[in-house]
């Protein structure tokens, strides 16, 4: 089985039979459900929906399906058509539409889409309207509008000129200095949209010297689309060979951002925030959020350096934002590169990550090797654990959290253990029948040792109550 369905929205296979797969009928319903909610929200009956989606083979396919189904219901929709999660979330909000639709599977292989649904002010839809969405789709039973009252069309062409121009107009984004720094620049776009819209992000800050890799939007990856260091090998070869001060690579719909050094070495996804988040305490300081399973790093740089709090989230876009609006943070995201810049929007954003952290690098006038080495070492073991139904992985949980009652323990998003030194995380996937546990330390070894450590715990306590 391939589709699933989440309060965020439903991602699948295409093809292969509805229900099982993201096929054509499927689409067809969950779209309807979601112009339906948006009905009900807004207590209108004239709405409008804009859309946008990445380069996958896919898309083009879904794109129509969407706009039928939304236009059948009555929808007005506003077509971004080729852009990127952050350009469709801020376009939503500058064309004063009721919702939105991203059509995307993130960093999901090939085979793969995915509709994303956002509300009126450009953000994920809630968990009750997730809910809403989701019980509406399961009744199937809507009612379509007659002739006279189909949705228009229209063509949303400059939404990526718009989208930049926000984020050059930031006040922290200084681009004469990137511009007096004649930085030789590399970028893997992964053959989505971040070959156009990062070239045309780099050339607008002043960004002469540009090699592009995997640039054409074909939708046919180079590559596994996620921008882990094991994926990266090609643009991390470029960097060196043309002797380039730094290297970014982005996932299909260009909302996380990952480093190369001028190395060629990763400067490891987890840091990503940590380096732009530096920048943006340096300047104003404030509060910062990151998600459960990210770096101590974040929280190390916001207390122990600038004398701020620190705040985590669950693990998910939404929440993270949800704690960054309650604690008014300045910057926060998600060790996977996700950085959220309220001061530009309240979305994971890889052209706000690329324009910080050039005006970083600009004005520390450091390489990039060494402003990582700036940064505490850590590293994090990623494990997972098969469930099966008679496991009563809730009491499991609450089984580790009584035995390391002594530490701190965290239970907003499964049970996270902090010790002195080093953190593990246990929660159950969203997605799939499996247990994720997540360890840091300074050392691998050590969070490997951590992380199996406390699956033995799990062993026990699972075979104790069997």
């Amino acid at each position: 089985m391939s589709l699933i369905k989440s309060i965020s929205g439903f991602r699948g296979t295409i093809g292969g039979k509805s229900g099982d797969n993201l096929t054509p009928i499927d689409l067809v319903s969950f779209v309807a459900a979601f112009a339906q909610l948006i009905k009900e929200k807004t207590n209108k009956e004239s709405i409008s929906i804009l859309i946008g989606r990445d380069a996958r083979i896919s898309g083009e396919m879904v794109s129509h399906l969407v706009t039928g189904t939304l236009m059948a219901m009555g929808v007005d929709v506003l077509d971004t058509g080729l852009s990127t999660t952050p350009t469709t979330e801020i376009a939503v909000v500058d064309n004063h539409a009721d919702g939105g639709i991203i059509l995307t599977a993130s960093h999901n292989p090939i085979q793969w889409n995915a509709l994303k649904f956002l509300a009126g002010n450009g953000e994920f839809i809630s968990q009750q309207d997730g809910e809403r969405v989701l019980e509406l789709a399961a009744k199937n039973n809507f009612t379509f509008v007659q002739a006279i009252k189909l949705g228009k069309y229209t063509k949303i062409e400059d939404a990526v000129e718009k989208h930049i121009e926000k984020v050059l107009a930031l006040p922290l984004v200084d681009i004469e200095a990137i511009k007096q720094a004649n930085f030789r620049v590399a970028f893997d776009a992964v053959n989505s949209t971040g070959g156009f819209v990062l070239r045309k992000l780099l050339l607008a800050l002043g960004v002469k010297d540009i090699f592009g890799l995997n640039e054409e939007p074909t939708g046919v990856f180079a590559h596994n689309p996620e921008p882990l260091p094991e994926n990266i090998k090609d643009i991390c070869e470029l960097v060196e060979k043309e002797h380039c001060h730094v290297g970014f690579v982005v996932d299909p719909d260009v909302d996380r951002l990952a480093l190369v050094t001028e190395t060629g070495k990763p400067f490891v996804e987890e840091y990503t925030l940590v380096a732009v988040a530096d920048y943006v305490l340096e300047n104003t300081p404030g509060n910062t959020v990151s998600n459960l399973s990210s770096s101590r790093a974040l929280r190390d740089i916001t207390e122990k350096k600038y004398n701020q709090k620190y705040f985590a989230s669950a693990v998910g876009e939404v929440n993270v934002i949800e704690k960054m609006k309650e604690v008014k943070a300045i910057i926060g995201g998600e060790g996977n590169g996700g950085v959220i810049y309220p001061a530009c929007h309240y979305g994971r954003d890889a052209l706000v990550g690329i324009a910080l952290f050039l005006t970083l690098l600009a004005k520390k006038k450091m390489k990039c090797s060494d402003l990582r080495d700036t940064y505490p070492n850590y590293v994090i073991a990623k494990k997972k654990m098969e469930l099966t139904p008679e496991i009563n992985m809730d009491l499991v949980l609450k089984s580790i959290a009584e035995k390391y009652k002594n530490y701190e323990v965290i239970t907003i998003d499964g049970v996270k253990i902090n010790f002195e030194n080093e953190w593990v995380h246990l929660r159950k996937s969203n997605t799939e029948p499996i247990l994720r546990i997540y360890s840091e330390s300074d050392a691998m070894a050590t969070a490997e040792h951590l992380a199996n450590v406390i699956i033995e715990d799990i062993t026990t306590i699972i075979r104790e109550n069997l």
